[in-house]
């Protein structure tokens, strides 16, 4: 919604109808709290309502604010970007964040990128949802993780629902060999001004053949398209906003902060608990949260069942699937709210667990 007023109305009328409806069930259920999220302040004002004053203790934010590109205003049809609150945002979200942090909620997302891009079939539900709620979850924690914001906030955790774990596996490794091969004191190794060009063209008049030699006044020109040599230096350091002098440093702004919501039928699940493929041997936060009812759970009452399949299939193990069911989410809940399971089983399983 990008009326202001029916935006802001709109959650505060879910939040007041969702404490009202679940509240006699708060052993069991756990309302969440919808936060909109188009500026710091109105995310600031409904955290504060919903639960500052209804006392809900979770909440979804909104997952991307669709902004119109400076530039393009006034066209016929202006183009748009995707703030995700991080990475080159409009606004500092960091009071949200902190936010979070003092009433001691875990911010959860859940976005879809039907729409976006190659999902814009006009006549194929399955072309436009087959992976769009992977799309649009990871382009939430890259730019949060590059814009530097589990660095100011380590204690924080955030959830991306429904998109399954695969793509985190996948962003994590790209992010690392990226960092590897491109943070500032790496990528001079691909610095144009290093390139000794006396003895390049020594090497171009003696082995180059001569179909290429018809062309020696064109080198420069390629040379400049394959790289600026004028680039501003202050536009180099690509990942700016986070300080870290190694990769484990980096893996340590990704790994304890981020968790992933997954469904019970996706065997890439397993691949988060993979520590021979991902990198430093790490573990990703991977969470059992699925769609009961949805059209992709045809049985709500096998859910559990199925996700337990991957130990049936060695392809997790029982620990594994503790973490995966149980204490990961227990995890991104109780870590900022210890008192988040008062009152309810789960209390009596961390008993247990001591």
């Amino acid at each position: 919604m990008k009326n202001d007023e029916f935006r802001q109305s709109a959650c505060r009328a879910f939040n007041l109808y969702h404490s009202s409806l679940y509240s006699e069930y708060s052993d069991r259920l756990a309302p969440v709290a919808i936060i909109p999220m188009h500026t710091p302040e109105e995310a600031i004002a409904e955290l504060d309502y919903a639960v500052g004053e209804l006392g809900l203790k979770s909440i979804l934010l909104q997952g991307f604010v669709q902004r119109p590109i400076p530039v393009a205003k006034g066209s016929a049809r202006p183009a748009e970007y995707l703030d995700c609150y991080g990475w080159e945002s409009a606004y500092d979200y960091d009071p949200v964040w902190q936010k979070c942090m003092d009433l001691g909620v875990s911010p959860a997302f859940h976005a879809s990128g039907m729409g976006w891009g190659s999902r814009m079939s006009t006549s194929s539900y399955v072309f436009n949802h087959l992976g769009n709620f992977a799309t649009a979850q990871e382009a939430i924690c890259r730019s949060l993780l590059l814009g530097g914001v589990t660095q100011r906030f380590p204690d924080l955790k955030f959830a991306f629902l429904e998109g399954g774990v695969g793509w985190a596996c996948n962003l994590f490794s790209d992010v690392i060999s990226h960092w590897e091969k491109r943070n500032l004191n790496a990528i001079q190794r691909y610095n144009p001004k290093n390139l000794d060009r006396d003895y390049f063209d020594q090497l171009f008049d003696d082995y180059a053949p001569d179909s290429f030699k018809s062309h020696r006044a064109d080198i420069g020109r390629a040379l400049k398209v394959l790289s600026n040599p004028d680039e501003k230096p202050d536009t180099l350091n690509e990942f700016c906003n986070i300080d870290v002098k190694n990769a484990e440093e980096l893996s340590d702004l990704f790994v304890p902060n981020f968790y992933f919501g997954c469904e019970a039928d996706d065997p890439i699940n397993a691949y988060a608990f993979n520590t021979k493929v991902n990198p430093q041997g790490k573990k990703l936060k991977a969470l059992f949260s699925s769609d009961i009812s949805h059209w992709d759970v045809t049985d709500m009452g096998e859910v559990l069942i199925e996700a337990h399949e991957l130990v049936d299939k060695e392809l997790i193990s029982e620990q594994d699937f503790q973490l995966f069911s149980c204490d990961n989410a227990v995890e991104l809940y109780r870590t900022n709210n210890p008192q988040f399971f008062q009152d309810t089983v789960i209390e009596d399983y961390l008993k247990q667990k001591k």
